[in-house]
């Protein structure tokens, strides 16, 4: 066990930590951008706009996120790193708008035509009145969908050969043949899942009875 737990094995696999938490960090800030836009569009009466944004939430909810990961690697060549991220924000920014689109149903119509009689264009209320209070609402949310991103990450390696926390244990794996350093490897990798995942949902409850 002691020749596991060496300062170089923790290093590498602390290295694929650190590009988990840059994807998702990326991602997910990338995510809640363009998922805020695609939430208004999908929130309009009518038009062309209204139409792609729902055309392309319903699209990429429906099918497999590893599927995506495939399809940008594959199809238009970019390196790895970056395939991670575009595929991870293609997927979730459909996720987020459909959660931030919950938001901006919640916000009280009364406001809205308070600000209207005040001389407010829509723009503005939306900018000033809706938005802020709908993205207040839905942040535990979007804090959640970070921890969904985060574990989703392990499906890089065994699609493009990234290597993330679950890469790196991967290939460290391959240098030990017993079981139980097998297993061992299994358990520090699951552990450090655990901890920054817990943290980010406990993080998340908090915001939900103190923020909201």
């Amino acid at each position: 066990m002691s020749q596991l737990l060496t300062g170089n094995n923790l290093r590498f696999l602390f290295d694929g930590l650190k590009l988990t938490l840059y994807i998702s960090f990326v991602s997910i800030v990338l995510s809640t951008l363009f998922g805020t836009i695609l939430a208004v569009l999908r929130n309009q009466k009518t038009g062309p706009l209204k139409f792609l944004a729902s055309l392309y939430i319903e699209i990429v909810r429906n099918i497999p996120n590893l599927l995506w990961i495939y399809v940008i690697f594959l199809i238009f060549k970019i390196k790895s790193t970056p395939a991670g991220i575009v595929s991870f924000t293609v997927f979730t920014t459909a996720a987020l708008a459909e959660i931030i689109r919950g938001g901006l149903n919640g916000v009280d119509k009364g406001q809205k035509e308070a600000a209207r009689s005040q001389g407010f264009s829509n723009f503005q209320i939306l900018l000033h009145i809706v938005l802020p209070q709908a993205i207040r609402n839905v942040l535990p949310a979007i804090v959640s969908q970070f921890v969904t991103v985060i574990k989703d990450t392990s499906f890089l390696y065994s699609v493009i050969a990234l290597q993330e926390l679950f890469g790196k244990s991967y290939i460290l794996m391959g240098r030990y043949a017993q079981t139980e350093q097998v297993f061992a490897i299994y358990g520090l990798v699951a552990l450090m899942y655990f901890v920054i995942n817990f943290s980010i949902s406990q993080f998340s409850r908090w915001l939900s009875r103190n923020w909201v």
